[in-house]
């Protein structure tokens, strides 16, 4: 049992927490006494998030700049934390981009930036200090964030929904292989139904997306979804319990099993919802 009860002194990185869920995990990590270290591409933005981490109660907050879709800045960011703290108590996977357009209208390129950045930094973030916790010993815990896309999409998010799928999938075999030589690193899935956060804020769609439904997608998660603060206390509670999924906020748990349920009727369910949320637009 990888629980972690007690998260006070402990080491957590988070990536992509320079906003969003990303820095509420942070700040929430450092509610409890946690040493957090985020990481993210916007320098600036880092330092802004680092003074409100420690406003948070962290007793230190170290910052790296950090491409998660780069092997050579994941290694580089790799020996220098381990240089600098040792091994990571928990890693929290959150970096991730996301896209709004139909099959056809998402590139080739943004297909491959989409799986570089949400599916294969979780594998080269994993790779570069997945190895130092196994060595260090004792209950440690990597979280990696995945979606309600994970196990249900919608229409208009072919990519971003693959690659959350992907995440899972990831998630749910490195957990298995990690029990199977009674490791005490656990992998916990989290996966957040609505929730508002400067992802859906992305200047880049599809060509077949409107701007209403651009509007109408950003009211919908005002006004229907959580915020990410949510997200990460569901975050902070499930590594104390050493849970192996979170399903939290909005949808989260009602697309779960409704998948479970029945496949066929969830995918109605979800075109239906999609005129409502603007992931299609209303005729």
């Amino acid at each position: 049992m990888s629980a972690l009860p007690t998260l006070h002194g402990k080491v957590v990185l988070i990536t992509g927490a320079a906003s969003g869920i990303g820095l509420s995990c942070a700040q929430s990590f450092a509610k409890q006494g946690a040493r957090v270290i985020i990481t993210d591409l916007n320098e600036a933005a880092l330092e802004a998030a680092r003074q409100l981490v420690l406003a948070a109660g962290a007793p230190s907050c170290l910052t790296y700049v950090c491409d998660v879709s780069n092997e050579a800045s994941v290694s580089a960011c790799a020996t220098r934390v381990q240089s600098d703290v040792g091994a990571l108590d928990v890693l929290v996977n959150n970096a991730g981009i996301y896209y709004l357009g139909g099959f056809m209208e998402t590139s080739l390129e943004m297909w491959q930036r989409m799986f570089q950045v949400n599916l294969m930094g979780i594998v080269l973030m994993c790779r570069a200090f997945l190895p130092a916790m196994k060595a260090a010993g004792g209950a440690r815990r990597i979280v990696n964030i995945g979606s309600l896309a994970s196990f249900l999409g919608a229409p208009n998010i072919t990519a971003y929904t693959a690659s959350k799928h992907a995440v899972l999938g990831l998630s749910d075999v490195l957990a298995m292989e990690l029990a199977a030589e009674r490791s005490p690193v656990g992998i916990t899935r989290v996966c957040p139904g609505i929730i508002n956060t400067p992802l859906l804020a992305g200047k880049t769609v599809g060509t077949n997306i409107t701007q209403r439904q651009l509007l109408q997608q950003q009211e919908y998660y005002r006004t229907h979804g959580c915020t990410p603060d949510v997200v990460a206390n569901g975050v902070v509670k499930a590594v104390q319990r050493g849970d192996d999924y979170c399903f939290v906020g909005p949808k989260a748990k009602m697309g779960f099993w409704g998948t479970r349920l029945s496949r066929k009727l969830a995918h109605a369910m979800s075109i239906t919802e999609s005129t409502q949320s603007g992931y299609l637009d209303a005729p």
